[in-house]
């Protein structure tokens, strides 16, 4: 047995297992810099801030959006080409005000993110934004006080 892969945003755990030591150990290993994650946010609340959960993925902090990243196939020169895959399956309170979350068109939205740490730019989302969709822009909604029924929730 060589070992196997399990990506999850930012941190590839490999599972080793050696032959002659027998224990399995397991190595985390950081695939994107945290510049990245400082650059990316929730394009259904509009907060910057993301919790990793080992195994489980990676999730807005703020309404719990899950996000998984995947290198792009197509870099046009960058240093890094990363698709940011957002879906609101476990996301908190869609149904509640529409003024704190704008969900997702089908529940799900991707955006390709080009450059370098420190120069990261949109490249496009997918569905492209239009008059029945828009992601929400960082710190869109932080002027507007949360209902006591949503924040005790989240």
């Amino acid at each position: 047995m060589s070992g196997g892969r399990c990506f999850s945003a930012g941190h590839e755990v490999v599972a080793r297992y050696d032959r002659v030591s027998q224990p399995m150990t397991l190595e985390v290993l950081d695939r994107h810099s945290e510049t990245l994650f400082e650059f990316l946010w929730c394009p259904v609340c509009g907060q910057e801030v993301f919790t990793h959960i080992p195994f489980e993925g990676v999730f807005c902090k703020h309404c719990n959006t899950q996000v998984e990243l995947q290198e792009s196939r197509e870099t046009r020169g960058y240093e890094e080409a990363v698709l940011a895959c957002f879906d609101t399956h476990s996301t908190w309170n869609l149904h509640i005000d529409e003024k704190l979350r704008r969900d997702l068109p089908d529940g799900s939205a991707r955006v390709k993110i080009l450059g370098a740490p420190g120069a990261y730019k949109v490249d496009w989302w997918s569905p492209e934004p239009s008059e029945d969709w828009e992601p929400v822009e960082r710190g869109e909604f932080d002027d507007i006080d949360e209902p006591a029924e949503i924040s005790h929730l989240a």
